[in-house]
């Protein structure tokens, strides 16, 4: 059997598995809207108040089991719930404003409607593939000799409109039974696909709840940049008190005492002058690498792509570039991709002990995408540290985003994606 052929197999039994799992769906929905639909029926009596809010528990949690399963089908569908009122805004969140919100949010009478079509459109195309299956083997069976004992105990057997009284016709039926399961290979993949369209038409985002969740989106990363930006500004000033500013008043003070000295002992004033060269020199270079940390010179002059390659050529690690960068970016993409190409390049030095790492970055039409993979250890994971949490929520802040694959044993590929525009016409490249 040739490969293409084993798949088609593979995915017709993977399909025929999710079938099974849209009929036990199709029952779960049916369950819940029957609960929904009676919670909602004693809400005038004031018992649905205290029902309510369970029924549509299940009912989303039905629903949500429904998006997974079009999601598996290659169908994937985001949660669509308008976020909960903040209880702090409203002092306690009682029953009322709970079953409020869950009344007044699209998605709920939405999933409502899904669970009533799935009951019927979900179980039927959830059977497609469990039927069709089914008979193919069946016609199989009987070819194999099945009919034999039917026959001897006087069952008047048909197989579609073949009757079954010798070999001839078993053979003919064992032949329908290969059509079957030829006409099984097609069909269990598109009945769960239909089911999965059927699914986004009805459970998808509506607008309303997608601006909702933008909202709620940028509210949390607003908070985050803030957060950043303070840890960032008592970031600089523990490192200007510690180190240039302490430099200065050294310095300072070795030429206060070199003045003391310069009438009575020039050997010592001397001494106090180098010191104080030293200091001075110690200081500048202490506020250039501050300065490199806030906003690296390179990539202010030459760009993201010749700013990329000094921090490889920094690196300890065995570098391999490949950089498409034709265009320069506005001044806070190429700081927050340079940035996020740094801790990626210092967690694989410090974590992974890889080999080699490889940087792809292109422009894409206005996407910017960087690619950085090592062959080291592996295991790095986004809830572990604040490394790779730190590098999300700068992409965030642009509508961009992380991607971490790192499987235990490696490799690491962090892939790392930024919507973004030519500045070209304000920044000279040169």
């Amino acid at each position: 059997m040739s490969t293409s052929a084993t798949g088609r197999h593979r995915t017709a039994l993977r399909a025929t598995g999710h079938g099974l799992l849209l009929c036990v769906n199709a029952m779960a929905g049916l369950a819940a809207f029957i609960v929904t639909a009676m919670s909602l029926a004693f809400l005038l009596l004031g018992v649905g108040v205290v029902l309510l809010p369970a029924a549509l528990g299940l009912l989303r949690a039905t629903a949500n089991w429904g998006r997974r399963l079009a999601g598996g089908a290659g169908e994937p569908i985001p949660t669509p719930y308008l976020p909960r009122p903040d209880p702090g805004e409203r002092a306690m969140l009682g029953l009322v404003h709970r079953v409020h919100w869950l009344l007044t949010d699209p998605a709920t009478w939405r999933d409502l409607l899904w669970a009533l079509l799935n009951t019927l459109i979900g179980f039927v195309l959830g059977m497609v593939p469990i039927t069709v299956l089914g008979y193919a083997v069946e016609g199989l069976l009987i070819a194999g000799g099945l009919w034999i004992p039917l026959r001897k105990a006087d069952i008047d057997l048909w197989y579609t409109f073949v009757p079954l009284t010798d070999w001839r016709f078993a053979a003919l039926a064992g032949l329908i039974g290969l059509a079957v399961l030829v006409l099984w290979l097609g069909a269990a993949p598109l009945a769960v696909k239909a089911h999965a369209l059927m699914t986004r038409a009805l459970l998808s985002p509506t607008q309303r709840s997608k601006l909702a969740a933008r909202l709620r989106a940028l509210s949390e990363t607003r908070h985050e940049i803030i957060d950043i930006q303070a840890a960032e500004l008592r970031r600089i000033e523990r490192d200007l008190h510690d180190g240039a500013q302490a430099r200065l008043v050294a310095i300072g003070l070795k030429l206060g005492a070199a003045n003391r000295y310069l009438e009575s002992d020039v050997d010592k004033v001397r001494t106090l002058l180098a010191e104080a060269s030293d200091a001075s020199v110690k200081a500048l270079e202490e506020l250039r690498n501050l300065v490199r940390g806030i906003h690296p010179p390179v990539l202010a002059e030459r760009g993201l792509g010749p700013a990329i390659h000094a921090l490889a050529l920094e690196s300890p690690l065995d570098v391999e570039l490949e950089l498409e960068l034709p265009h320069r970016l506005y001044p806070p993409i190429e700081s927050a991709a340079y940035f996020a190409v740094s801790e990626l390049l210092t967690n694989a030095a410090k974590h992974a002990d890889p080999q080699q790492v490889a940087i792809t970055a292109r422009i894409t039409g206005d996407l910017l995408r960087i690619v950085v993979r090592d062959d080291g250890r592996g295991g790095a994971n986004m809830g572990d540290g604040t490394g790779l949490r730190g590098i999300a929520r700068r992409c965030a802040t642009f509508d961009g985003s992380l991607e971490v694959r790192s499987p235990v044993g490696g490799p690491t590929v962090a892939t790392l994606e930024l919507p973004c525009a030519s500045s070209s016409q304000r920044i000279s490249t040169s």
